[in-house]
């Protein structure tokens, strides 16, 4: 995805604003790095990966953009205190952090069955590194003025599913945690939502997990916009993270064609 960005940043709709994105250094996080920073945001990239993100970084910095490489573990608090100061010392401030580390893995399965180390290690990351990240940045966020928050969360948080019911458990706590974070930090000018995306065909999933085998014919039919690619939730990331969506706070936004609603 190749991005034009406005040099003098006037004229985007984050222009002013520093966005924060986790899980940056592929599939949805890249994305919405991309999105983020051709309409005019200064973006702070974490990953635990450095390589990938400061490839990223160069590339938006090429494209006339303002981005920063920050290499950290969501699963840490430490790593992630450090990486909200790296972040907010060299920009200044965060006005919106995404939450796009995470997601489903092989083998996790029902309760009577599932590894309880894949269990662990599921909550852990999707779960506490999105708690821990909400931990560091928003504060930054409150001084900073008020801002937004998204988190990434699932369909499998809306409607359960058969089997995976680790990465169901953590997402749909998510989604309990993004209706908290509302309340408690809306007073402060702080707005929280979380997207809950449907099969999206990032490279992980189209590797691990064969996302990409055609849907059977009649689910193919009912629901035709069933899978999409990371720019479709990048896409409703910007938007939330926007002043366009400046009434929607609390709310778990369904993005999976349909899918969790008929």
């Amino acid at each position: 995805m190749e991005i034009e960005v406005d040099p003098a940043g006037q004229a985007g709709r984050l222009s002013g604003r520093v966005a924060l994105i986790t899980g940056a250094a592929g599939g949805i996080g890249s994305a919405a790095a991309l999105r983020f920073a051709a309409e005019g945001a200064a973006v702070a990239l974490l990953d635990r990966r450095p390589d990938a993100i400061e490839q990223l970084a160069d590339q938006i910095r090429r494209a006339g953009g303002q981005a920063t490489a920050v290499t950290a573990d969501v699963t840490d608090d430490g790593s992630v205190r450090q990486a909200v100061e790296r972040a907010t010392g060299h920009f200044g401030k965060i006005d919106v952090l995404f939450n796009c580390a995470g997601g489903s893995v092989a083998g996790d399965t029902a309760v009577d069955k599932v590894d309880l180390a894949l269990w662990d290690r599921t909550l852990r990351l999707d779960l506490d590194g999105t708690m821990l990240c909400c931990r560091h940045a928003v504060p930054a966020i409150v001084r900073a003025g008020g801002g937004t928050v998204v988190n990434m969360s699932s369909g499998a948080g809306l409607r359960g599913s058969f089997g995976g019911h680790a990465y169901t458990a953590a997402k749909g706590a998510v989604i309990a945690l993004t209706r908290a974070l509302a309340a408690e930090y809306g007073p402060q000018g702080v707005r929280v939502n979380a997207i809950c995306a449907g099969r999206i065909r990032t490279e992980r999933i189209l590797r691990n997990l064969d996302a990409g085998r055609p849907a059977p014919a009649d689910s193919a039919r009912r629901y035709p916009f069933r899978e999409g690619d990371p720019v479709d939730i990048a896409n409703i990331a910007l938007f939330l993270a926007s002043h366009e969506s400046r009434m929607i706070t609390g709310e778990a936004i369904a993005a999976n064609g349909g899918y969790s609603a008929f």
